[in-house]
């Protein structure tokens, strides 16, 4: 069984999936992950988004995988830990870029499909329940104000000893809303049949017994 988790940035989508396949049983694979691993190779080897044929031949050359480490999901590149990397406000500034190039995103919804076609698995991104797995049982489309987002994007980097502007975030979020909601190739956008959950005013557990009620009545 495929549950399909879809929205904007900063959301909560990832904490929401990852806290849901723990408790269900599930695998989890954090799509979003790997196009920061795109963007990172990107940068990594000095390219620009108008290189695609050099992107590619780096992308098709490089093994990006999930391993869980005292029970957190952590992303690997070419079997080098790049939790931290990923996350860095150089690869937040281009991923939105990197994640509109139809070219990755034709090799990473191959990735997806190929890495969930067996077993149960929690997939979050811009384009589960529309794209990767239109035939999802389950689907879930998270959002919340921009406000929200932005504070819990800002403590998000703090913990990570990361210091950021919000007026920055701010300005980011609103550049990845528009360029998600707006690319050509699978753009940012709500299943017909799936579920809308805005989190503003929720806690995590709120939100985990909100959508383990909906998984209970789908697998019942």
């Amino acid at each position: 069984m495929i549950i399909a988790i879809d929205g904007f940035s900063a959301c909560g989508k990832s904490t929401l999936a990852k806290n849901l396949a723990s408790k269900i049983g599930y695998g989890y694979i954090d799509t979003g992950a790997m196009y920061r691993c795109c963007t990172l190779i990107m940068i990594s080897n000095g390219l620009s988004i108008f290189q695609e044929l050099e992107l590619k031949k780096q992308i098709l050359q490089s093994k990006i995988d999930f391993k869980s480490i005292n029970g957190e999901n952590v992303t690997f590149l070419n079997n080098k830990n790049v939790e931290k990397e990923i996350r860095s406000v150089e690869v937040n500034r281009w991923v939105s870029e990197i994640a509109a190039l139809s070219m990755v995103r034709k090799l990473m919804v191959e990735k997806q499909r190929e890495m969930a076609k067996e077993g149960n698995y929690i997939l979050d991104g811009r384009d589960i329940g529309t794209v990767v797995f239109p035939d999802a049982p389950l689907k879930l489309f998270v959002t919340a104000s921009h406000e929200i987002r932005v504070e819990r994007r800002w403590n998000e980097l703090q913990q990570k000893g990361m210091e950021v502007d919000k007026t920055e975030i701010a300005k980011n979020l609103k550049k990845r809303d528009f360029i998600d909601s707006n690319r050509e190739d699978s753009p940012l956008r709500q299943a017909d049949d799936a579920i809308l959950l805005d989190n503003s005013e929720m806690t995590r557990e709120e939100q985990l017994d909100w959508v383990t009620e909906r998984f209970k009545k789908v697998n019942a």
